[in-house]
């Protein structure tokens, strides 16, 4: 539904050639991550009291949610005025990227489920909500109602400013403000510049409230500046945080992920979960100074004899983090996993993956992340998948069992059937599945995947006991 935007004669204003759009309104819409014009959805909309103008929350039907954003009314124009014959392609066949490849392979060769099933999982493409049982469609349709606006528009966090992606419930007022200022080290999260800077002066945690469980290796005196293997610059350290004995901050990390996970839950309910937060560590920390600015060195807010403490002892700034159910009853060795923006594409998410399973040979058993993935989760871990299998492949000649490669990875069988099959290293004959792999094969696959980023563990600094739940005291 369109109509003309109406002259405005008596507030003074001149005639506009924009038009008003309602709510469900599909058109066509100037993006800003590529200038370009793409169709849109009109989830929601609001005036401008001074200049009665409209802005407009749309949703991009090629793209993920966490690209929607809110425009102004001359970034919009009818679908058939601008948008690309083939976007319309696109989302005639099928909404997506990934739904409307899948038309078109379908035209392209038969569909069978099994190539279908292959294909979803390779590419990671959603489950259309009409596929989803009864009572999931209903939780489905209630999380993106609720959902459906991103309320908070960016946060600054450390000396990073990122933009968010989804929505979070924050309480009000805080889930109402543009921008939120957050403490890197207590997650703490203000309405104002003044008021965190405020917390900082007085804050003296310089890391997660837990036990530091792994910290990287330093690289040898007599070469300073090597980086490979375990060795990192700056170094890395894991902490694991207790949700019981650090609820607030354990809650406010749950908020915090939530910002850029979309089918996130956890929010308030952390006790019977515990989380391995990763940080970089290096000697600059913020201080109560100029926005922005950030050293280790003596201000007015802090005395040299402190500020040179605090540098000697390093200052650790969040990465990411995993968290994982202290008992689950699924054997999941993984509930939730985020590496945040600034710190995507260094190898950190494929680091933290690794360190759940080395958690998991620790404890003796294979284990499994918690479902639904992300879509960047599903990449992350299908990697992680395809390199530790190649390698055990490699090492022992490819005369392996699926059982054997679960066992020496802690890899679910299940998991290890599925990257196989996206492999085509695997077929099914008789009812069993079998391995079908000559060591050429192994070492052509293990030659794409060479070049990507991989930060080893070294195992001799993971210094890390199995939870134990504690035995109910006895009363009386």
């Amino acid at each position: 539904m369109v109509r003309a935007d109406r002259q405005r004669k008596s507030d003074g204003a001149g005639p506009s050639n924009a038009a008003e759009y309602e709510v469900g309104s599909r058109v066509s819409c100037r993006a800003t991550f590529d200038g370009q014009y793409h169709v849109v959805d009109v989830i929601e909309r609001k005036q401008d009291l001074r200049s009665s103008k409209w802005r407009y929350y749309v949703h991009y039907l090629e793209f993920d949610k966490r690209l929607d954003e809110w425009v102004a009314q001359e970034r919009l124009a009818s679908i058939t005025k601008v948008a690309s014959v083939d976007a319309l392609h696109r989302v005639a066949s099928g909404g997506g990227g990934g739904s409307g490849d899948l038309g078109q392979l379908a035209s392209d060769q038969k569909m069978t489920r099994r190539l279908k099933r292959q294909y979803t999982e390779i590419h990671h493409v959603p489950a259309a909500l009409e596929e989803l049982p009864p009572i999931d469609q209903h939780l489905e349709k209630e999380h993106q109602e609720k959902t459906k606006v991103k309320n908070i528009q960016s946060v600054e966090l450390g000396k990073h400013e990122l933009d968010t992606w989804y929505y979070s419930p924050y309480p009000e007022p805080h889930a109402s403000c543009n921008k939120l200022y957050i403490c890197e080290y207590t997650l703490k999260y203000f309405r104002k510049k003044k008021t965190l800077l405020r917390h900082l002066a007085k804050c003296t945690l310089r890391h997660p409230p837990g036990d530091e469980i792994y910290r990287s290796p330093p690289a040898p005196a007599n070469d300073p500046s090597l980086v490979g293997g375990a060795i990192t610059n700056p170094p890395i350290s894991m902490f694991e945080v207790d949700g019981k004995k650090s609820k607030v901050y354990c809650q406010n990390l749950c908020l915090l992920s939530k910002l850029f996970l979309d089918h996130k839950t956890l929010y308030y309910d952390v006790d019977p979960f515990l989380f391995y937060v990763m940080c970089e560590k290096d000697t600059q920390g913020w201080v109560n100074a100029a926005p922005g600015q950030y050293f280790a060195t003596a201000t007015p807010a802090r005395p040299a004899a402190s500020a040179a403490g605090w540098a000697a002892h390093g200052f650790y700034h969040i990465v990411g983090y995993f968290s994982k159910e202290k008992a689950s009853a699924e054997g999941n060795n993984l509930a939730c996993i985020l590496t945040l923006p600034p710190y995507q594409r260094k190898g950190y998410g494929r680091f933290l993956i690794a360190f759940s399973y080395e958690l998991s040979k620790k404890e003796g058993r294979v284990g499994s992340p918690e479902r639904p993935l992300s879509d960047l989760g599903a990449v992350s871990y299908r990697s992680y998948w395809t390199r530790e299998i190649l390698e055990v492949l490699r090492e022992h000649k490819a005369s392996l069992s699926i059982k054997d490669i679960s066992d020496k990875t802690a890899i679910r069988t299940d998991d290890v059937v599925k990257t196989l099959e996206s492999l085509s290293l695997i077929k099914y004959w008789k009812g069993d599945h079998i391995i079908s792999v000559t060591q050429k094969i192994v070492e052509d696959h293990c030659k794409t995947i060479a070049n990507q980023k991989n930060i080893e563990i070294d195992l001799n600094r993971l210094h890390w006991t199995p939870y134990r739940q504690e035995p109910p005291s006895k009363k009386g």
